[in-house]
């Protein structure tokens, strides 16, 4: 199978950063997540576990080999960043800054839960660069965020809200979950309308994964009562389509609706395959090709940065094939509303093997779930909603097709 891999990917140096930031006050009962649960009552100025995480990430970021470009794109992840103080963020971004430099209009995003900042605090982190505020609502009822383990109520969200807009903050989004235990589409719905008055540039809607590790993997199974069926969870992601867009939002990635002009710029490097610095426990980054995964505890973290320290900053992990490349561009690209170019897989690929993808399509494009390119300035994409509630059985065909 002959799949060229162009120079660009080959060598391109990363012009984003995700820092991840595992500190929450307690593990919802859906998360996965790489995080430590700290309490209730621990934040960054009076927990010594942060102040240490910190110096650590920062040890990993000094570190790392930095390119000729500046950063123009940054992302606090977690766990709970808004748990940090305004001094450890400034830590932070002093280090990133130092090694490699911030474009004067970067977007640096941050992930805050409500209930867990102040406006003084809010206020200092916009002083420090903060441009964007992704904020982890998931829902509008207490019995659901009671049910899902969260520890902010719904007057939290509120007034999280009015922070933000004392702060200045004009560009926010809010995430929300679907499919929750006892969820109901009127439940579904109010939370849709609720979060759409209180005027948020960027709206997220995630569908409920269930994890075996998880406090639900436990409880639950896929589908089955009080899970909502397939066919009402389908109902919800065609529920959000139909609201979101007739409100104003582009629903410009599978799960990501924008006002023109405030999509996420950090995000979509993932999506559309890009070279991005990962750092911090759990954090995975993809730079010349090559993944790396940091471990998922503070321990085995600390002991990783350590070795990388001896190392010179040389951790070796996978190496992305030729193959890989095509397949993880396809898997991320076509979340996108845009889709993927004919021309990007052209640069990929053979001729035989563009010309099997798209044979391995034209069923899906029959049913009305693919629309297909005819030039190279065309790009196969995903209709919505239908093709982006198929993806995963589209995805599965891929694989099927390109890797036997």
């Amino acid at each position: 199978m002959k799949i060229a891999q162009p120079a660009r990917i080959a060598s391109a140096w990363p012009t984003s950063a995700y820092i991840h930031i595992p500190f929450c006050r307690r593990r919802c009962f859906y998360c996965d997540f790489p995080i430590s649960v700290i309490g209730d009552h621990k934040r960054g100025e009076t927990s010594l576990a942060i102040a240490d995480y910190v110096n650590l990430l920062c040890q990993e970021i000094e570190i790392t080999a930095s390119g000729p470009r500046p950063l123009k794109t940054l992302f606090f992840g977690g766990g709970t960043p808004s748990l940090l103080s305004a001094q450890q963020l400034e830590q932070i971004l002093r280090c990133l800054e130092q090694q490699f430099g911030l474009e004067p209009d970067i977007e640096v995003s941050i992930e805050m839960d409500p209930g867990t900042f102040s406006w003084p605090l809010m206020r200092q982190f916009k002083a420090l660069g903060i441009t964007r505020v992704s904020l982890g609502v998931q829902a509008f009822s207490e019995e659901l965020l009671q049910a899902c383990g969260r520890s902010h109520t719904v007057a939290d969200i509120g007034d999280a809200i009015a922070i933000l807009h004392q702060a200045g903050i004009t560009n926010f989004g809010l995430d929300l979950i679907s499919g929750l235990p006892n969820q109901t589409l009127d439940q579904w719905q109010a939370s849709l309308e609720a979060a759409l008055a209180l005027e948020p540039t960027h709206l997220s809607t995630y569908d409920l994964v269930i994890e075996p590790t998880t406090v639900f993997g436990k409880k639950y199974q896929p589908g089955i009562q009080p899970l909502p069926s397939d066919e009402i969870a389908a109902q919800m992601y065609r529920l959000a389509v139909a609201t979101l867009t007739a409100a104003g939002y582009d629903h410009y990635e599978i799960s990501n609706y924008a006002r023109p002009g405030y999509t996420c710029r950090h995000n979509q490097v993932y999506w559309r395959n890009n070279p991005y610095y990962g750092f911090g426990m759990g954090a995975t980054s993809y730079v010349h090709g090559q993944r790396v995964s940091r471990p998922r505890t503070r321990k085995a973290y600390a002991d990783w940065v350590k070795r990388l320290i001896a190392a010179q900053g040389q951790m070796n992990d996978a190496v992305s094939s030729d193959l890989d490349i095509l397949l993880e561009t396809l898997m991320m690209g076509l979340r996108l509303s845009t889709g993927v170019s004919l021309s990007t897989l052209q640069d990929l690929a053979s001729p035989q093997i563009v010309n099997t993808l798209l044979q391995c399509l034209a069923p899906y494009q029959k049913q009305g779930w693919v629309q297909l390119p005819h030039h190279p300035e065309e790009a196969i994409r995903l209709t919505d909603p239908d093709g982006f509630l198929f993806s995963n059985t589209i995805l599965t065909a891929i694989w099927q097709a390109l890797d036997p």
